[in-house]
């Protein structure tokens, strides 16, 4: 073959758009159930015995496109609700009554009804577009940092003033590590606080294991450390938040915290405070 000196521009006009059917086998077989779903007012638990009873994991994805929810997210509302019940096609055939009550308990029925009714606009297409690809970020996004404000807004009534955000610490051996909380500064942090919230699982609850690795390794053996966090996503994750409850029993955290911790977080930052004279 002959040597011919490509050109990048030339490699660049020649390119074309790789447009795909969005469609598979599963999205087809659901469009063609939904179409034939009963338009009404308000729906029954037999309602949603129609679904389940057909192909059960088409069924599930269909309740799931009615709320609005991402598998991860459904998973852990479900497992949440029924516990050691389980979720899944064998759960159901055991006791259809209990699992149908289960989910319609997620708000499905009152979902159901919600769309079916609601009138069309031109725009709901670009609207659920935003909302699946953007809007899945950003509420990614805003659950974390609604857990961050909401340790925020305590450790401010405990400390006032008397701390630092989403800073760079310096620990005692030249180790660097970020935190979201340095009390009372990053030069001379006594108490660090990590919080994180999760509403699905992902890469990002894996990785919070390397930060707090790394903030373990940088601070002083004296300075407290706390990871305040939430979001029923632990649930299937339980063998990352066991890392982290073997860093808290090995004494390389202080105390794990979350929403319905908030009065012991409160009151062992007070006592953290005297200890500390901070």
């Amino acid at each position: 073959m002959e040597f011919i000196a490509q050109k990048l521009d030339d490699i660049v006009d020649s390119l074309r758009s790789l447009a795909v059917d969005w469609k598979d086998d599963t999205a087809r077989r659901v469009i063609d159930r939904l179409k034939v779903v009963p338009v009404k007012n308000a729906y029954t638990t037999e309602d949603v015995k129609a679904l389940l009873d057909g192909n059960f994991d088409d069924g599930i994805l269909i309740c799931r496109l009615f709320l609005g929810m991402s598998k991860d997210q459904f998973i852990s509302v479900l497992r949440g609700i029924r516990g050691d019940a389980g979720i899944g096609v064998k759960s159901y055939r055991a006791d259809p009554p209990e699992f149908i009550k289960d989910v319609a308990s997620t708000g499905l029925l009152e979902a159901m009804a919600a769309e079916a009714t609601r009138k069309s606009h031109w725009s709901d297409v670009l609207v659920e577009r935003l909302r699946s690809g953007r809007g899945s970020a950003i509420s990614g996004q805003r659950r974390g940092r609604d857990v961050e404000d909401f340790a925020e807004a305590i450790v401010k009534k405990v400390f006032g003033k008397n701390f630092q955000v989403r800073c760079t610490f310096k620990g005692p051996r030249g180790q660097d590590a970020k935190c979201d909380f340095a009390i009372p500064s990053k030069s001379s942090a006594r108490i660090l606080i990590e919080s994180k919230g999760y509403g699905a699982t992902g890469s990002k609850m894996t990785d919070i294991l390397g930060d707090i690795r790394t903030i373990i390794a940088a601070k002083r053996p004296d300075t407290a450390f706390v990871f305040f966090t939430d979001g029923l996503t632990w649930k299937q994750r339980k063998s990352d938040l066991r890392k982290i409850v073997e860093f808290q029993n090995n004494g390389d955290i202080t105390r794990i915290y979350t929403y319905a911790m908030a009065g012991q977080f409160e009151r062992d930052l007070r006592q953290l405070k005297d200890e500390y004279n901070l």
